[in-house]
């Protein structure tokens, strides 16, 4: 399984590295709009080929997919020329800017049946996994609360003035796609799509939401899911039922540090994920997928690869935002 990349900042690293420990998949090529950046990101990486030629990247022949981890804003075009290009994708979270966007790349890859894979964490940790399988010892589920915070370290340019990417809306950026997407996509993969959804935002003078909580309610229990580009917290996933409660001090896109089971006669603690680089169990999904020959277990969750889920996630993020007025370029889409 070979992959070309797109991108050269931190995740990229971070699924380069999942790629080799994989032992399954390599990497083929990287491309960089900067042809010497490209030449020094495959360096590193012990690359033989880099690209700055968008064409001549993705006609590259020797590549079975295309990692794309450009902004936000630029997956929907960068997605959907990898597939006209007869090239499957493994997409970094979140998918694209909207629902409608969504829908559009998920019909190209149908119709040339080619694999599409959101490259989202949750689903595929072992942890999380185990989190399903528990929930029955707590008994009926009524409050569930995550905060997923982190002081970007771009704020401080943003509040100077400047315009990076991740707090600009024409890169659809804001703390709801890039953390609180995490926390929301944890709850709905658990319990489906709520019946309602509020997102409670603070926006700066831009329109883009510096940090907000999403507030999900089920017919029995609330969801309320915290997540800051502004400010630092303690992170933490807690599901409360009437007969315990499951909490981890991990956020919820990596539950690395596992989870314990509390109830009023037990208390254990589990963690089944061995490597620090959670990127690693989602490339073993997508790994063993592919080795189905099957594009078509993109559409089934039992591989943990459900398209149905991402467009439901994406739908409910189109729900958020119009809640809270942030606002896109990519929206006109809609």
């Amino acid at each position: 399984m070979k992959i070309g990349t797109v991108g050269t900042n931190f995740i990229v690293d971070t699924f380069i590295e999942a790629a080799k420990q994989t032992g399954k998949a390599g990497i083929g090529a990287v491309y960089s709009r900067n042809a010497e950046t490209a030449a020094e990101f495959a360096k590193k990486h012990g690359v033989q080929k880099s690209y700055a030629d968008r064409g001549a990247f993705l006609n590259d022949g020797d590549l079975d997919f295309i990692y794309v981890a450009a902004p936000n804003s630029l997956h929907y075009q960068w997605t959907l020329d990898a597939l006209n290009a007869g090239r499957n994708v493994i997409c970094e979270k979140p998918f694209v800017s909207n629902s409608a966007e969504l829908k559009k790349i998920v019909k190209t890859a149908e119709e040339k049946k080619l694999f599409l894979f959101e490259a989202l964490t949750v689903p595929h940790l072992p942890n999380f996994r185990l989190i399903r399988e528990k929930l029955p010892f707590i008994g009926k589920i009524r409050l569930v609360q995550l905060n997923f915070s982190q002081r970007s370290s771009r704020y401080d340019a943003f509040l100077a003035g400047k315009n990076p990417n991740l707090f600009n809306a024409g890169f659809s950026g804001g703390a709801l796609m890039d953390l609180n997407y995490y926390n929301l996509c944890f709850v709905q993969r658990l319990f489906g799509e709520p019946g309602e959804i509020r997102y409670f935002a603070n926006k700066a003078e831009n329109g883009i939401d510096t940090s907000g909580v999403l507030i999900l309610k089920y017919e029995d229990f609330i969801a309320e899911a915290a997540a800051t580009k502004d400010s630092d917290s303690k992170n933490f996933v807690q599901i409360q039922g009437e007969g315990g409660y499951i909490y981890s001090d991990s956020t919820a896109s990596s539950l690395r540090t596992g989870f314990s089971v509390i109830t009023k006669k037990t208390e254990e603690h589990f963690n089944l994920q061995e490597t620090e680089n959670v990127l690693y169990y989602e490339l073993l999904d997508f790994i063993e997928a592919y080795t189905s020959g099957n594009p078509g277990v993109c559409f089934d969750a039992g591989l943990n690869t459900s398209l149905n889920d991402s467009l439901s996630c994406a739908l409910l993020m189109d729900r958020a935002r119009k809640d809270s007025g942030v606002v896109f370029p990519a929206d006109r889409s809609l």
